[in-house]
């Protein structure tokens, strides 16, 4: 077993080495550029979050796709990745996944764009969409057939994606909640947790995309506030030690050795390299999910629901990963025995960092770890089934999509009672495999979206509905 451990430990590290780095944060920084600094947009693409389209086409609200997304990336990633990224990286890694969040947005805006303007329905009239269409749709030649290349690049990315769900959205959620569970409630069995599991996820998602966007409406919102009052509470208790943490998250990206007396033992490289996959697993940002339940959003032109969207890589990363990193390292800082143990290798998992750092906190750490982390990978759970349905419908058509649920709810019961640590490598080498072919497709048609974002958001015209047919696609 180590053995094989170790073969997938060598991927992890090969997939996530400098030319995915390059690609990933190459691509942040040139669609940034290539967008006109959208970021700066993000005050008109919060208010159009919670503005509602009614008479556009769609399946969903603006809102409700927001959410949806949001449940799937507000999720472990956030609490026990941050924790993960520290002890591989140092300090230093939560300042390369802010980072990753920043120059991200407009990532998330370019692929959400090219997701809606080339989505498709169904003959029920539902809403499809995702890097698959965008790539069979956006090179068509002009007698109407798809080149070869751009059929590969649709189905490489379905698959990896259908592939990911189960690790990143049911197999990681489900063990990383009911590790918590089982540590804060002595006596709680594992396949207790499990089957707990999978009966809340199910009774959602045969739902659909309705039940599960109604759901996450709801949720979301309601669990990413109660974590942000619980953080900023632990930062009060932390006060004096909330400005060394930003310090040595700042330098400790440059410099790792020179905080906390080089405790960690990591360099630059590995700082950068698991502060930008962390970064990618919590908030997506170029793994192309979140423009899957995008494409469902009722929303008049492709601008609307790309702004709409690229506001949860900030609440997500932006926002509440740094949050997590300015809690976990303030507190390592005022508790000297979690350095000493991080030293002496008992410390060694990214969930007993974050344990031991949240039951630090007399009284209301434990409750808001245990309280966040519940509700955090129980609403990613549910935002990953809508798009590893979706990529498995593309793939082998509609009715390949309830063994696809069933073996999902199964593979969340098999995390809950004994998939470990080596779950997240997996699915870090899972995330940058989708991540490939979703990036490539976003460069190739950054310049048709950097014409339109001109046209609709900097020349007045957001409010301009798209006239474009939505063509019907042959169900499978």
């Amino acid at each position: 077993m180590d053995g094989v451990v170790g073969v997938i430990n060598l991927i992890d590290s090969w997939v996530w080495g400098v030319p995915m780095l390059v690609l990933l944060l190459g691509a942040h920084i040139f669609l940034t550029i290539r967008t006109g600094f959208i970021q700066r947009k993000l005050p008109t693409a919060i208010k159009l979050s919670v503005t509602k389209d009614p008479d556009a086409p769609g399946d969903i609200s603006q809102f409700g796709a927001l959410c949806t997304a949001l449940s799937a990336t507000i999720g472990t990633g956030n609490i026990v990745g941050v924790g993960t990224a520290i002890l591989a990286g140092g300090p230093g890694a939560v300042f390369w996944m802010w980072l990753t969040g920043v120059f991200g947005i407009a990532t998330k805006y370019a692929e959400t764009f090219a997701a809606v303007k080339y989505r498709v329905k169904d003959h029920s009239g539902n809403m499809l969409g995702g890097a698959m269409y965008a790539w069979e749709r956006g090179f068509v030649r002009k007698d109407g057939s798809v080149p070869v290349w751009a059929r590969v690049g649709a189905i490489l990315f379905a698959a990896f994606a259908a592939i990911a769900s189960f690790g990143i959205g049911s197999a990681v959620q489900s063990s990383a909640m009911t590790e918590v569970l089982t540590t804060n409630i002595p006596g709680a069995p594992a396949w207790a947790c499990g089957l707990a599991i999978v009966v809340l996820v199910s009774l959602v998602i045969f739902g659909g995309v309705k039940v599960i966007a109604q759901v996450c409406e709801r949720l979301v919102p309601f669990m990413a506030i109660l974590y942000v009052i619980g953080c900023i509470i632990i930062l009060c208790f932390n006060w004096q030690f909330v400005w060394p943490a930003l310090v040595a998250i700042v330098v400790g990206a440059f410099n790792p050795t020179a905080v906390m007396g080089g405790a960690f033992g990591v360099t630059i490289m590995l700082a950068l390299q698991f502060g930008c996959a962390r970064g990618l697993f919590s908030n997506e940002s170029g793994l192309g999910s979140a423009p899957i339940v995008a494409s469902a959003a009722s929303t008049r032109n492709p601008a609307r629901q790309a702004l709409v969207s690229m506001t949860g890589t900030f609440w997500d990363t932006v926002v509440i990963c740094l949050l997590t990193g300015l809690v976990l390292v303030s507190t390592m800082l005022a508790n000297g025995e979690i350095l000493t143990g991080i030293t002496a290798q008992t410390v060694t998992k990214g969930a007993e960092l974050t344990s031991a750092a949240f039951a630090s906190i007399p009284f209301v750490g434990t409750p808001i770890l245990v309280v966040g982390m519940v509700l955090f990978a129980y609403s990613t759970i549910l935002g990953w089934s809508y798009y590893g349905n979706r990529c498995i419908a593309y793939l082998f058509g509609k009715h390949a999509v309830r063994p696809y649920q069933v073996l999902y709810v199964a593979i969340a019961f098999l995390g809950a009672i004994g998939i470990g640590d080596v779950v997240w490598t997996i699915s870090d080498i899972t995330n940058a495999l989708m991540a490939v072919p979703n990036i490539i497709m976003v460069l190739l048609l950054s310049g048709l979206i950097a014409r339109e974002t001109r046209h609709y958001v900097y020349d007045g015209n957001l409010n301009e509905k798209d006239e474009t047919p939505i063509p019907q696609v042959e169900s499978k």
